[in-house]
């Protein structure tokens, strides 16, 4: 039928080819998503819980070995940076990137005494080692970019960008989607409360948000389809707290500021980064 040993290894060959184009065609499509270690290969101190098994992608799992209800707060010193994140309190895991590479993090963790007054209850230092890809981060969900394979936006992104293996082409379509199909919330923008994280869900239902929220969503949809995209967090020229994607296309930083775009703000503006997540 395939003429003898000849045909059969071509026919072989052919089944390889097949194979291996599903496997790069499953790989664009795959969403990654944060995965939890072994239980002994948690790092704990005190209160603290810290999954570090994956620090080698570009994040890390924290939470409180102890429920309570006291606020919590979670701080991670890098040298002569100090982010600071809100921490659930009743033990789920949360996500947080590395975004500064492969070097060492301090992680602490505070609970809330009274007021404004919190103590420290827990402390261990993260060192990602085998971290070679350091914008590996920028393609996984955290607590700021917080998405799964079912989000709305994230499914629809799956179905535009259907077959596209370039970056540039996914990074146009998705960008130009956000642009095309939402607009800015100016009642929002006036009501949020401080300390508030981006809300992709709300984003998406009503297709409208403030910064974070358009900014936070855009990532979303490109991380999903393998374009590395931080979201930025700073201050315009005024002095007004701003956020916007700087995304890595084709191994190029790429602006893209949607509320600017939708007319929220002016793309002539001067930008001041503060953190990136």
């Amino acid at each position: 039928m395939f003429g003898g040993t000849s045909g059969k290894r071509r026919f072989g060959m052919l089944i390889i080819v097949a194979l291996a184009l599903f496997a790069a065609v499953f790989a664009l499509a795959e969403v990654l998503m944060p995965e939890e270690g072994p239980s002994n290969k948690l790092q704990r101190d005190g209160e603290l819980v810290v999954d570090s098994s994956h620090s080698a992608d570009g994040y890390i799992m924290v939470k409180t070995g102890k429920a309570t209800k006291k606020r919590l707060k979670v701080r991670v010193v890098v040298g002569g940076s100090d982010l600071i994140y809100d921490l659930d309190n009743t033990g789920k895991f949360e996500v947080f990137p590395l975004q500064f590479g492969k070097v060492n993090y301090t992680v602490k963790l505070f609970r809330n005494v009274e007021g404004k007054k919190y103590t420290q209850v827990g402390q261990v230092t993260v060192s990602p080692r085998g971290m070679e890809d350091e914008l590996r981060c920028f393609l996984y969900p955290n607590q700021y970019v917080n998405y799964t394979a079912e989000t709305e936006c994230v499914k629809l992104a799956e179905e535009l960008c259907k077959d596209m293996t370039d970056q540039a082409e996914i990074y146009k379509t998705v960008s130009n989607y956000v642009v095309s199909h939402f607009a800015y919330d100016y009642i929002k923008s006036v009501t949020v409360k401080p300390g508030m994280l981006p809300d992709i869900d709300y984003c998406w239902e009503k297709k409208m948000g403030i910064c974070q929220d358009l900014s936070a969503l855009t990532c979303a949809m490109l991380r999903s389809q393998g374009v590395p995209a931080r979201l930025m967090i700073g201050t315009l020229g005024s002095g007004t707290a701003h956020a916007w994607v700087l995304a890595v296309v084709n191994g190029e930083d790429k602006f893209f500021d949607p509320t600017a775009q939708l007319g929220g703000s002016s793309l002539v503006d001067t930008y001041t980064i503060q953190r990136w997540y």
